[in-house]
């Protein structure tokens, strides 16, 4: 195992001395998550359990994928008792609020319009919301939706990304023709076409990234008030970008941002859904105004599924230019990439999250992607557990697996063969993508140690005792983390105890643990006096938010750059009570002591008191604390900490199955994951991401996948039809490290979050193809539901 330790936690702090001993670093131990308790006892409180005697908001959603709105009578709901209102487009339209979801149509092809909170005329996918109710009971306002009659002009419809853009095609907004949004190029064209020509030879494959929905255990859901005398709104909800919310609420209700207040309590999960805008959340704060009463919505698991925010849905062709001793030359790639019904940024942000990541962990010289991204009558799709980083990975992994059975090399080999070594970092890839540090050959020898791999490509060939075939397979990939900014903010109240306040919010990465180890290793104060609070935006003045593997990385950075200028404040004011310049004052296991006079010492407490009592302090004290001094503040400091580049982890995933010819059926009997997130933190907790993420991506892998209908119908649209892995899909998930520090932020570490949805599917398909070779199967698209794998089986010669 890489045991690589520059840039490691409590190095360089300027001139700031650690404030834990090296044995006492709480950073590295597997400390248990304080946030458990609470979750699994039931104490905690969700968006759901509030009430405020709030109003209940129900959606009349669209049966059709695609059409026009003829009329709506909602006579017979008004007439219902405690029904306090029906909206729809025209009353929007008549108020102060623009009632659109905004685009950035900068970053496309094309002007098309945002998505309105309830339909104006045209429908463009199954499930958008063309009126909503109000009324005093839930379920009241359930039965008033089924009241209102609104007559739809059908037209036809496309699902599906490559026949969007066929000839002929319905089209869904005038001015796009062929439903592409964006049509982007990543890469040099001509060097790609001078490789390919000087390839020995050039291996193509078409693959189909499914599309996936997003099932956290809790829906969306918002309580909103309205504040009539300061004009303020307040929104609880669930969110993973608190601030982010704000700012897209303000824009949608047509409102400064500063009178948009979101709160965020527990959230269930989130895996991206929960961090884009949707129209439920946006019109119930629209109907508090209207109403001048709190009003609460609570998605329906079906109403998540038709209307949330979908993921992947590509449709790919790929070709890989090699010579015959296994050289990688260049890859060429073109996608269709759904983006739904409306444009919710995920086609923006496609070139950049998805092709430069092609490469992997390969020395490919020349790369060239088209990434088209398509308007198609489904649910707007946007980032998912991972965020293009699956959908690449994915790529260049069966690429791999390919283009070793075409050249009769074993597919681990042909990787070493390519892998970009330690020596070669910063490494710089053909499509723009600087990678900071790794050890990729260390991680892909302790995988396959682990899996036993030269074992399993003996048994490979011929079914075993039972009948079943099996097989081995790996992925190796890179994942870039972090990005954008974060806010961190660290308080230190007289008594010495610490309050920690993050732009982040946790929704089960467990930062209120992380958190407090760092902060706590910072200071030397006690971890258990270290709180950690997220989810308010009156609490942070900016914040970006908990997605694409960054908190740890922006988040932990921030708070780290604060604890550490709250140290140097601190030190300063122990110095005077002292008697010494500062430069003679160290700090160690929560006091500070004289340099070479170590009975000397004040504590971090008696400092933080000594701060409040002193003129400085009252003056502090006089900025918004209480009379008595209770709320006094002794330090803060505040920090918008931006990563110095992208960190990029990556790993090497191994799994072994068993394939039954006869059934279909596929059993995922053994899989290890080794990753590298540089310097973890809490191991425990990245091991607990990783388990996630791979059992995300199993269930890619082998079942999940939203189908709709030619007439834009979502024909999985619960759980009877959406196959989620069952607990027996999943195997035990065998964790193993590397540790290879990123040199791009202060604390060394790398994102972890989504590493598992990245490896696992190509790691389980390449081993069901390694298993199924001897059929002559080249490859399977996902989900390898036993239909899919039987059908390919009959369709080979070998079968």
């Amino acid at each position: 195992m890489s045991d690589a330790r520059d840039g490691r936690v409590g190095g360089d702090a300027s001139d700031v001395s650690a404030g834990s001993s090296s044995e006492d670093r709480l950073v590295g131990r597997r400390i248990d998550r304080r946030e458990d308790a609470e979750l699994l006892t039931g104490r905690a409180t969700y968006t759901d359990d509030l009430s405020a005697d709030a109003a209940h908001l129900a959606f009349v959603r669209s049966p059709v994928g695609h059409g026009r709105i003829e009329s709506i009578d909602a006579s017979e709901a008004e007439g219902m008792g405690d029904v306090l209102g029906v909206y729809e487009w025209d009353d929007i339209d008549a108020s102060p609020s623009p009632g659109v979801l905004p685009i950035r149509t900068e970053s496309l092809d094309c002007e098309v319009p945002g998505h309105p909170v309830l339909a104006r005329d045209r429908i463009r996918y199954e499930g958008q919301p063309v009126a909503a109710v109000v009324a005093e009971d839930r379920y009241v306002a359930r039965d008033a939706v089924e009241a209102v009659d609104v007559r739809y002009e059908t037209r036809p419809a496309v699902v599906d990304p490559a026949e969007a853009t066929e000839a002929g095609a319905p089209t869904l907004y005038d001015g796009v023709p062929n439903n592409v949004a964006l049509d982007a190029e990543l890469g040099d064209e001509a060097a790609t076409e001078e490789a390919f020509a000087a390839a020995d030879r050039v291996v193509e494959l078409e693959l189909v990234n499914n599309r996936l929905i997003a099932s956290a255990l809790e829906p969306r859901a918002a309580l909103a008030r309205y504040d009539a005398d300061r004009g303020q709104f307040t929104v609880e909800m669930t969110s993973q970008s608190p601030h982010g919310h704000r700012r897209k609420l303000s824009e949608t209700l047509g409102v400064d941002e500063g009178r948009v207040r979101v709160v965020v309590p527990r959230v269930g999960g989130g895996f991206g859904h929960k961090g884009h805008h949707h129209p439920g959340e946006a019109m119930a704060a629209w109907c508090a105004r209207e109403l001048y009463r709190p009003v609460k919505w609570t998605a329906t698991r079906s109403e998540n599924y038709r209307e949330g925010a979908h993921a992947r849905d590509h449709r790919t062709s790929a070709e890989l230019a090699v010579d015959d001793d296994g050289s990688v030359r260049g890859l060429r790639v073109d996608t269709r990439a759904a983006v739904g019904g409306y444009g919710l940024g995920g086609g923006a942000s496609m070139p950049a999250w998805y092709g430069r990541l092609l490469s992997s962990q390969y020395r490919i010289p020349a790369i060239h992607c088209r990434t088209r991204a398509v308007f198609t009558n489904t649910a707007p799709v946007h980032s998912y557990r991972g965020a293009g980083r699956p959908e690449a990975i994915y790529v260049t992994e069966r690429l791999m697996d390919v283009v070793a059975d075409e050249l009769g090399i074993d597919p681990v080999e042909l990787r070493r063969r390519n892998l970009v070594g330690p020596e070669e970092f910063p490494y710089e890839t053909a499509v723009g993508a600087s990678y900071d540090s790794g050890d990729y050959e260390t991680a892909l020898d302790e995988a396959l140690d682990a899996i036993g791999y030269d074992e399993a490509r003996d048994r490979a060939g011929e079914p075993a005792d039972d009948g079943r075939y099996r097989g081995v397979g790996v992925a190796c990939f890179t994942e870039s983390t972090g990005g954008g900014f974060e806010r961190g903010v660290v308080r230190v109240r007289p008594d010495g105890s610490v309050v920690v306040f993050a732009g982040t919010h946790s929704h089960g990465q467990g930062h209120e643990t992380t958190y407090a180890q760092l902060v706590a290793d910072e200071l030397g104060v006690p971890y258990d006096d270290v709180e950690v609070v997220e989810g308010d935006t009156d609490d942070t003045p900016d914040g970006t938010g908990t997605f694409g593997s960054r908190s740890t990385i922006t988040g932990g950075s921030a708070v780290v750059e604060s604890a550490r200028d709250v140290l140097r404040e601190a030190r300063s004011v122990a110095a005077g009570r002292l008697g010494v310049d500062a430069a003679d004052v160290v700090s160690e296991a929560g006091a500070f002591r004289v340099v070479g006079r170590p009975e000397r010492s004040v504590s971090f407490a008696a400092v933080a008191r000594a701060a409040v009592e002193s003129e400085e302090g009252e003056a502090r004290s006089e900025n918004g604390s209480d009379a008595d001094g209770d709320a006094a503040v002794a330090f803060e400091a505040s920090t918008r900490y931006e990563p110095d580049g992208t960190a990029y982890a990556f790993g090497t995933h191994a799994a072994r199955v068993a394939v039954d010819a006869e059934t279909g059926a596929v059993e995922v009997e053994r899989y290890v994951a080794v990753d590298d997130c540089g310097e973890r933190v809490n191991p425990t907790i990245v091991e607990g991401q990783v388990h996630g993420g791979v059992a995300q991506g199993i269930g890619q892998a082998r079942s999940e996948g939203a189908a709709y209908g030619d007439d834009g119908t979502l024909l999985t649209d619960s759980m009877l039809s959406y196959a989620l892995p069952r607990a027996t899909s999943v195997p035990d998930i065998e964790t193993r490290a590397t540790v290879t520090p990123s040199p791009r932020n202060p604390i060394g570490v790398k994102g972890i979050g989504e590493a598992g949805t990245i490896a696992a599917p190509p790691t389980v398909v390449n081993a069901v193809v390694d298993a199924l070779s001897p059929l002559g199967i080249r490859h399977v698209d996902m989900p390898l539901t036993e239909e899919n794998v039987l059908d390919a089986i009959r369709e080979t010669d070998g079968a």
